[in-house]
């Protein structure tokens, strides 16, 4: 492929926090025509690099040029106006609106300022039809639409606009398979029409399909750019980490203990129709599916997020039937839930690690008549960050401030310190690297290690395969078949999360 003169360069872009340099002297030029992969580690600089790019960020030395010309957006609007979209990690959707209406936000059709709604949903439903979104009506309020969904729509929005430089910051975290696939035949088409790309992703099998070139950041520095030929998955997360790899003889099971911790039966509640499972002391068990089978919905079911129509949940060996009706009912009877969406429902944002990660054990654990043991406390909120590799310059920095996967690992901090008997996990490694996903894995081996139960929800297939011992398989809101390691394979799991989707085409 022949490849554009260079569309976007950066010079010596530094972000310093006071004290704290977060990205230093970095030089990195985009052409127009390619996908270019941005890679790191949590906390490594890509965040900062593509949010000053993208006029949310203000560099703190450095310069940069869109097109040869001088280039210093002072908003997000500025760097729309030049061309420049960015569709973050975190979703930036008002959920109070309709699909149509967070897709035109900034762009809605009117007259003497009334709306007019027929180009508005003309517009929205092309918009949709381009990523695949066929089935979402532009009428449905964002809020009523799970996280994968929600993210194609934020795609799409970027997609409707025409832009130079594309800036997509882990894409796929919460897409199913088939969302992938639509999202890459339309960034493959952008970058035959000569956009820029920019692509960030901890999916290394990714970044290897797309990616024209790699450039690789590593503690707020530029390692250096690579053509994608020359690095192979193992080549990407050396030059990453910095070593050659870490030891994965923790993460295979099975040390499954023989008494029940969990047993949920026939629940029912929204999607989710007549669920029964179990789970064992020390078992982890997955659950897969596709993107609005139910999955999500299970757990919060389970942790009485949402409150179940019918069906009961029992803990332990203990016959007691519950139906909760509000998470905290769950947390005092044993049961830790990390949720899919970190930022509206597992982390106060605007508040320090300390603050969040002993959140859930304040009266447990940290307070006497009424008095918070500070030091304490701060001596666990220490030994998470130190056990997760929580990169922060302090537990007293404010969660918001930390990158996508640092957040992710504080939710999971906050469940460590209350502890519990069953862990439930909803994409637990969404947005996380490399690194520290093995770091994850490892760590809920040792809660199964310690006689916890643990259930995942995840929408990659393969993290399942490699870290569970049993696999439940859930379509059209019904748990269809469950599955023994060493007794599955990959394709008898994906007939099983389509085959309630063919059971209703067929009446049965």
């Amino acid at each position: 492929m022949t490849s554009s003169p260079d569309l976007f360069t950066a010079r010596g872009l530094c972000k310093r926090y006071g004290r704290v340099t977060v990205l230093k002297d970095c030089d990195v030029a985009i052409r127009g025509g390619e996908i270019h992969a941005l890679l790191g580690a949590n906390g490594a600089g890509k965040s900062t690099l593509v949010r000053m790019m993208a006029g949310l960020l203000e560099p703190t030395a450095g310069s940069m040029q869109l097109d040869s010309n001088d280039y210093a957006p002072n908003s997000k609007r500025d760097a729309e106006i030049a061309g420049v979209e960015i569709v973050q990690q975190e979703l930036n959707l008002i959920a109070t609106l309709s699909v149509a209406e967070n897709l035109m936000l900034a762009r809605l059709p009117s007259i003497g300022g009334v709306i007019r709604r027929g180009p508005l949903k003309d517009r929205s439903r092309a918009a949709l039809d381009r990523v695949g979104l066929n089935d979402v009506p532009v009428d449905t309020p964002v809020a009523k639409l799970g996280v994968g969904k929600q993210q194609m729509v934020e795609i799409a929005a970027a997609l409707d606009r025409k832009c130079r430089i594309l800036i997509l910051d882990e894409p796929t975290a919460a897409l199913s398979a088939a969302e992938s696939a639509t999202l890459f035949r339309w960034l493959n088409k952008l970058r035959d029409a000569g956009v820029g790309i920019v692509y960030i992703s901890h999916r290394l099998d990714e970044v290897a399909q797309l990616a024209d070139r790699i450039t690789v950041l590593r503690d707020g520095q530029k390692i250096g750019t690579f053509d994608a030929t020359e690095c192979s998955t193992d080549r990407m997360v050396e030059l990453m980490s910095g070593d050659g790899g870490s030891d994965d003889s923790a993460l295979h099971p099975s040390r499954r203990q023989v008494d029940t911790v969990l047993r949920v039966d026939a629940l029912t509640g929204g999607l989710v129709d007549r669920v029964s499972f179990d789970v064992n002391r020390g078992e982890r068990l997955g659950i897969a599916g596709l993107v609005g089978s139910g999955r999500t919905e299970l757990l919060r079911l389970i942790f009485g997020a949402d409150v179940a129509t019918s069906g009961n949940v029992y803990l332990r060996d203990d016959a007691t039937a519950y139906r909760f009706r509000h998470p905290r009912q769950a947390v005092a009877a044993g049961i830790a839930m990390v949720t899919e969406d970190r930022k509206d429902n597992g982390l106060l944002l605007s508040k320090s690690i300390q603050f969040n990660t002993t959140l859930a054990s304040l009266r447990h654990r940290f307070a006497t008549t009424g008095m918070v043991r500070g030091r304490i406390e701060r001596s666990a909120t220490q030994t998470q960050c130190d056990q997760l590799d929580i990169r922060c310059h302090t537990i007293n920095q404010s969660v918001g401030t930390l990158s996508g996967g640092n957040q992710q690992k504080v939710a999971i901090a906050k469940w460590l310190v209350r502890d519990a008997d069953v862990f439930l996990f909803d994409e637990p490694t969404r947005g996380i690297d490399v690194a520290a996903r093995r770091r994850i894995y490892r760590l809920i081996d040792t809660l199964a290690k310690d006689g916890k139960g643990v259930v995942i929800v995840s929408s990659d297939l393969e993290e399942l395969l490699e870290t569970c011992d049993r696999i439940a398989v859930m379509s059209a809101g019904r748990l269809m078949e469950t599955f023994e390691r060493n007794d599955w394979s990959h394709d008898q799991i994906m007939q099983a999360a389509f085959s309630g989707y063919r059971n209703q085409e067929t009446g049965a």
